[in-house]
């Protein structure tokens, strides 16, 4: 899928100056400029070695690569990515601060999704596997666990969903769904995009009455302007925004569990995901989706058909919250860049686990 180089480039144009060499490199990749890219990061690491911004802006690099599908050469950035971000990792946990899992977790995904591109997918899913032994404990795990997905998630039992916390009424377990279509949305309470498909989504609820909709959604630490927020003051919060921005999915099951985001591997939201009436998983999208192309997919559904992942580019921005790390609604494809963010969704950083 193409990168849309010429909107992220008035994208940036229209926001303040960045600084750091994350910026830089993105935003020379947004400009199609790949040599003065690595030519920046060059010039970094020549002056200040390899840190954890530095390996940042060296996972750009292996996603532009696959974004173009160069697959040789976004292999080469992702291995050097990821031996280096091990190589830190020996005097350093993965969460001792943001731009280390971010580096690191896009190097796991560009090296799985490259494998798999040239016909070696069991090799990808192997990969992403072992890393969920080794790093399934850490902030990077639902972005494993999406990459992972998207190459095996189709066709297998949807996992149960957490609904112990809920917004609403009282939620029925997907076992007990069984029998109708199921269209999980994962949501957050940041994310533009999220609110963007709530339209969509409720037109298709008013069209499809035999569809069930689920709505899980996490807490992410913080509330309103970003301010840190007790685990009761966030869930009110997010009930106010639920009440506010998807009036047409009133009366929707709102599961609160970040469990559920980490085992349907949703670090991007919104993420999109068709049950099929035996409780098996039909489809699986991460980003948003306009509406035609969301309808098809439940259409397929309905008549018993599997319309597997998504391959269109999401709609929209909002993707995940720390570098890959949206800003609240940073644009991206599901294996390519990220636009840049706008000068209103800069600001309070959002958690690691969201990355990518």
């Amino acid at each position: 899928m193409r990168f849309d180089r010429f909107i992220l480039v008035l994208l940036f144009a229209s926001s303040p100056a960045f600084a750091g060499i994350v910026d830089d490199v993105r935003v020379a990749l947004a400009q199609n400029r790949f040599t003065a890219a690595e030519s920046a990061l060059n010039a970094y690491q020549a002056q200040r070695g390899v840190t954890p911004e530095y390996l940042e802006g060296l996972s750009w690099m292996a996603r532009a690569a696959l974004d173009d599908q160069h697959y040789s050469q976004a292999e080469h950035y992702a291995k050097q990515t990821h031996a280096l971000a091990v190589q830190q990792l020996k005097s350093r946990k993965l969460d001792a601060e943001q731009h280390l899992p971010i580096a690191f977790g896009a190097a796991l995904e560009v090296e799985a999704q490259t494998l798999a591109a040239q016909g070696k997918k069991a090799q990808g899913v192997a990969l992403l596997r072992s890393a969920l032994v080794t790093y399934g404990s850490t902030s990077i795990a639902a972005r494993l666990h999406k990459n992972l997905n998207l190459l095996s998630f189709v066709g297998r039992p949807a996992p149960a969903l957490k609904t112990a916390e809920y917004l609403g009424m009282p939620l029925a377990s997907l076992a007990q769904l069984k029998g109708s279509p199921v269209l999980l949305f994962f949501w957050a309470h940041w994310c533009m995009d999220c609110k963007g498909e709530a339209p969509i989504l409720a037109r298709l609820r008013s069209e499809f009455k035999d569809l069930t909709i689920v709505a899980p959604t996490q807490r992410y630490g913080y509330a309103a302007r970003g301010e840190d927020a007790t685990a009761a003051a966030e869930l009110a919060y997010i009930n106010a925004v639920w009440q506010q921005y998807y009036p047409g999915l009133q009366g929707v099951g709102v599961p609160v569990s970040q469990e559920n985001f980490n085992v349907y591997g949703a670090s991007t939201t919104p993420t999109l995901v068709l049950v099929d009436r035996t409780g098996k998983i039909a489809f699986y999208h991460p980003g948003a989706l306009p509406y035609p192309d969301l309808r098809a997919a439940i259409e397929k559904v309905m008549k018993g058909e599997v319309p597997g992942r998504s391959t269109s580019r999401p709609a929209g921005s909002g993707f995940d919250s720390a570098g890959q790390a949206t800003t609240p609604d940073r644009p991206q494809s599901c294996f390519g860049r990220p636009a840049l963010p706008s000068a209103s969704s800069r600001g309070r950083p959002k958690p690691p686990h969201a990355s990518g």
